[in-house]
């Protein structure tokens, strides 16, 4: 009984400091590199979300080149 009570204890403090770890990462790299957005409607079309269909496109906004102004004729930009 006592080695399931410390391994639980094991996991977790673990879980805590992996999760104290991964949250100011994962905010970070939202906020500063990357972003994931869906794309809904027909605002977009025809370079997303053609033809007019239901669903929705995924895509990734580049924030490091916004950042570094590395932004260039033809790109798609999305304000947010």
């Amino acid at each position: 009984m006592a080695q399931i009570s410390g391994f639980g204890r094991r996991y977790l403090k673990a879980f805590v400091s992996g999760f104290f770890v991964a949250v100011p990462v994962t905010v970070t790299v939202l906020d500063r590199v990357a972003y994931i957005a869906r794309v809904e409607g027909a605002s977009m079309q025809p370079s997303l979300n053609p033809e007019g269909r239901r669903t929705s496109d995924i895509v990734l906004l580049n924030r490091w080149s916004v950042r570094n102004y590395q932004v260039q004729r033809g790109d798609v930009v999305s304000l947010m």
